[in-house]
Order: structure tokens, then C-alpha cells, then sequence
């Protein structure tokens, strides 16, 4: 019973010493507006920009803490990128569209189809992101596959892909489909270019199909590198949700996709053996343990440069935990994975994270969703205290003779600990079933450990192991100067071993 209870007493100093890294500030919400955030960006004096869940697009002031409508009339809009104060792009279901403001008065007036060339059956899980905006300027969107939990409607939009075990009849929506809907794949991509990203010029003339095989790419974003990143969510064909650097032309692992693929002549790729689709896909660079870490990541960001402590990284929302979850990167036999951390444990933050962005002043917004799941709705400023959090800055996979080493890198030199960290090695199946237990679960004993010479430098020998994620436990680890680690657990994804 003591034992327990000091457990608890430790658990409530760490949070209250975490809730104090970051100060955390709920915005009001807009009156009369469901404020359910699907896209979000900040003007460059300041003011945020957010598209609502119904449909409208309102500004929100810091300064007076007040909304203005900018316009309204979007179907779901889930991604919003202000190019100017008087002009927003904005990602409906059925297209991308620019809004504008061509006289002033803080409204737009023109309402600018941008690009709608892809595929609409009228399923309910057609869901589209974006648009992200590449180093070079283009635009990226990811589209979802559509869902058997319901059919397609009569008239559709786009070319219509004759495979899989119904026809076009026999996939709509009427009174006898849930008798069907085992024929049509858990997920299914009947139309142009569901389960894509898409890479758009700036005015939508110009469409390159750039990568397959997605199920729900409700993430999507670039690291200061300028690699795209895209998060995924759990279901058929994704154990776990992952996190990919994704690579032009490369298929990410949902077959549904697979059907666009110029020049495809393989059938029905549902159909394919499960050995021959892993062969053919782009491996996870992260993925978010279900339950332990996150269950529906999303939009991910680069840090920018006045977070000092978090340079090169990037910050990823999740919907159903309350926290949000850091990307550090590792770069292993030219392959970029890395490392997931959870972030603001023990905050005010809530749950329902869902989009980021940063002002120039360096405050992080966060804006809310549900949808009925889990989650919140509203408005969250971010600001990072003075002195940041003692944590993880960077996870590095070498080889030191028949072992691997994970260096962690820390931003304050370390209080040497008196017995290793743990460390487990665990997976997930890639399979057309919904979800995965985890497989091939594992203790890797540490063998050497050591600090560099200037403490900020945890070096763990052992036996990595390819393809498996590996939980690092630095529970107990403090900084010299006494600050408690935020961010305890580290998952590295060991795509691939030096």
C-alpha cells in the first residue's frame, strides 16, 4: 500500500513539474459555430486562420480574442494553407479550393476551384487532406480510401475501376450492400487516385501521381529537411499507425491503391499474396504503438528554430491521448527512421489534437476535433517555458562489433544512472486484418552503457533487431540540475540496421 502510494506521489510531482514546461492557454470559441478545427494556419501578423468542421472559415484575433467569418459554405473541409491574408487554400471533400478576398473588406468573394481531378463515389470515408506545400512550392494532398461500412452512391465522379468481386451495381449503397460488403474489401479504392498522394503546381493545372498505398493520410507535412512525411491510422493492412518518409512513386502499403498505378496488370491486388505486397512496400520510418503511444496520429510539423532544444525534429498531434508525440529522426543505411516520444504528459493539453501549426512568435496552435470519436473541439495556444523540459533531443542506431548502439542525446548533461535503461523489441503483423497484436515481443539485455564525456550522451549496447520497434524506458533518469525527464519512453523504429 506504501509502495503504491508513493508511486502515485511521484506520478503527480512529475506531471506538475511537466505542466509547468508549457503554459497552455484555451482560446474562445466562435459563436454559433460547431468548433470542430479541420484546417489551420497562421497570417503573417499573427492572426490564426481555422476551417470548421460545418463548413465555415473564421480568423481569430490573439490580441482581442475575437473570430471573424472569412467565408463559409465548405463541405468538411480537413486542411487549410494560408498563402496571403487575402487568400487561403483550403481542402474540401470534393476539392481543393482557394478562397480570396479581392476588395478588402476581410471576406472573400471568390470562391476558386484549385483542383478536383480525382475520383468521388459519394462514400462516407472519402475523406481529403492537405494541402502541405513542398520546398519547391508544389502542393500535396492525400485522399482516403473509401469504406465497406457503406456502398457508393449512383452517380459518381471519375473513371470507374472494374476490379474487385461486385460490380458497380453491386457496390451501391441500398438495403442489401451489408449483405455484399464483405466482397468489397475491408477498404477500396473504385475511383481515380483514393488512397494517393497527389503532388499539385501551385494553380492545380499540373498533377503528378506521386505515391500509393495509403488508408487514411489524415498527417501531412515536410520536416526541416524537406522529406514529406505522412501519418497513417490503424486498420486493415496497418497493425499500428505509422509514420512514413515517403518516397515518390513508392507504394506505402495499403493494396487498395494499388489499382491507379500506371501500367498495373496484376488484378485485383486484394488478392495478391500478403509476402508479395510486403516486398513491394515502402517500410514504416516510426510507428505509434496502439493504446501505449497514440491511436489516431496526426498532422505532423517541423520545430522551428526558437525551440532550440527540438531543432531537426517534429511534432506530430494525436486525437485520442492527451499529449502529442515528437519525431526524432536517424538516418540508417540511407534510410531515414527514428524515434517517437510522447510530449506534454501530465499538461492541460486534452486530447482531440489534431492540427499544428507555429506563429513566427514561436506559440504552438492546436486545434481540436472529435467527429464523434474521441477527442475535443476548440482553440489551444502553446508556449514553451523559458527554460525547456530536460528530455531527448536525438536516438542514434550504430554498430560496434557484433552489437548495436543507441545513443540518446540530451540537452542537459545527465545524472549517471546506476543500472541501464530497459529495453524491448516488439512488432505488429502486416495483414489484411483490422489491427494487429504485438509479435515478437522481446527484453534485450544492455550490455555496456556509458555517458560521454560531457553527461549528455547515453550510449546502450545490444542486440537490435531489424524490422522491430524499440521501447527504451528511461524512467528514473534526471538531468544533473535535478529536472525529471519529459518523455520517458522511446519507440525507434529499426527499419533497417546499420
Amino acid at each position: 500500500m506504501i509502495r503504491q502510494l508513493s508511486y502515485f506521489v511521484a506520478l503527480a510531482l512529475t506531471s506538475a513539474l511537466h505542466a509547468a514546461d508549457f503554459k497552455i492557454e484555451r482560446m474562445p470559441n466562435p459563436t454559433g459555430i460547431d468548433p470542430q478545427i479541420g484546417g489551420m494556419d497562421v497570417l503573417p501578423d499573427g492572426r490564426v486562420v481555422a476551417a470548421f468542421h460545418r463548413g465555415e472559415v473564421q480568423i481569430f484575433d490573439p490580441a482581442s480574442q475575437t473570430w471573424s467569418s472569412f467565408a463559409e459554405g465548405m463541405h468538411e473541409p480537413l486542411g487549410l494553407l494560408a498563402e496571403s491574408p487575402t487568400s487561403i487554400l483550403v481542402m474540401q471533400r470534393a476539392e481543393l479550393t482557394r478562397l480570396k478576398d479581392s476588395d478588402g473588406d476581410g471576406k472573400a468573394d471568390v470562391y476558386e476551384t484549385v483542383f478536383d481531378g480525382f475520383g468521388m463515389t459519394g462514400n462516407y470515408h472519402e475523406f481529403a487532406f492537405g494541402p502541405a506545400k513542398g520546398p519547391d512550392g508544389s502542393l500535396y494532398i492525400g485522399l482516403n480510401v473509401a469504406s465497406n461500412g457503406s456502398g457508393i452512391r449512383p452517380e459518381i465522379r471519375g473513371k470507374w475501376s472494374d476490379l474487385g468481386d461486385l460490380d458497380r451495381a453491386g457496390m451501391l449503397a441500398d438495403g442489401g450492400f451489408g449483405k455484399r460488403a464483405g466482397k468489397a474489401g475491408r477498404m477500396y479504392a473504385r475511383v481515380p487516385w483514393r488512397g494517393w498522394v497527389l503532388k499539385l503546381s501551385p494553380d492545380g493545372r499540373k498533377m503528378e501521381p506521386y505515391a500509393s498505398g495509403f488508408r487514411s493520410p489524415d498527417g501531412i507535412g515536410f520536416d526541416d529537411a524537406g522529406n514529406l512525411l505522412v501519418t497513417d491510422n490503424q486498420g486493415d493492412w496497418r497493425g499500428t499507425s505509422p509514420l512514413y518518409v515517403v518516397q515518390k512513386n513508392g507504394f506505402h502499403g495499403h493494396p487498395a491503391s494499388l489499382v491507379w498505378t500506371p501500367g498495373w496488370n496484376k488484378g485485383d491486388p486484394l488478392k495478391l499474396p500478403v509476402d508479395e505486397l510486403d516486398k513491394l512496400r515502402v517500410k514504416e520510418s516510426g510507428r505509434f504503438p496502439q493504446g501505449d503511444l497514440a491511436n489516431s496520429p496526426t498532422q505532423p510539423v517541423a520545430f522551428p528554430k526558437s525551440w532550440k532544444d527540438y531543432q531537426g525534429q517534429v511534432v506530430i498531434g494525436e486525437m485520442n491521448q492527451k499529449r502529442l508525440v515528437r519525431f526524432l529522426p536517424d538516418d540508417v543505411a540511407g534510410f531515414r527512421q527514428g524515434a517517437l516520444v510522447p510530449m506534454m504528459d501530465g499538461t492541460d493539453l486534452g486530447n482531440g489534437n489534431h492540427r499544428l501549426v507555429f506563429g513566427k512568435d514561436g506559440a504552438l496552435w492546436v486545434g481540436k476535433t472529435h467527429l464523434s470519436w474521441a477527442g475535443d473541439q476548440g482553440l489551444v495556444k502553446v508556449t514553451l517555458a523559458e527554460k525547456a523540459p530536460f528530455t531527448a533531443q536525438s536516438v542514434k542506431l550504430s554498430k560496434s562489433g557484433d552489437h548495436q548502439v543507441f545513443t540518446v542525446r540530451f540537452n542537459r548533461p545527465v545524472k549517471a544512472p546506476a543500472t541501464a535503461p530497459l529495453v524491448n523489441a516488439f512488432s505488429y503483423k502486416y495483414h489484411q486484418a483490422y489491427g494487429s497484436p504485438k509479435i515478437d515481443e522481446a527484453s534485450l539485455p544492455v550490455g555496456a552503457f556509458s555517458l560521454s564525456p560531457d553527461k549528455q550522451s547515453l550510449s546502450l549496447e545490444c542486440s537490435a533487431r531489424a524490422g522491430l520497434i524499440h521501447r527504451i524506458d528511461l524512467s528514473g533518469l534526471q538531468a544533473e540540475d535535478g529536472g525529471a525527464i519529459e518523455g520517458k519512453l522511446l519507440y525507434y523504429q529499426a527499419t533497417r540496421l546499420p
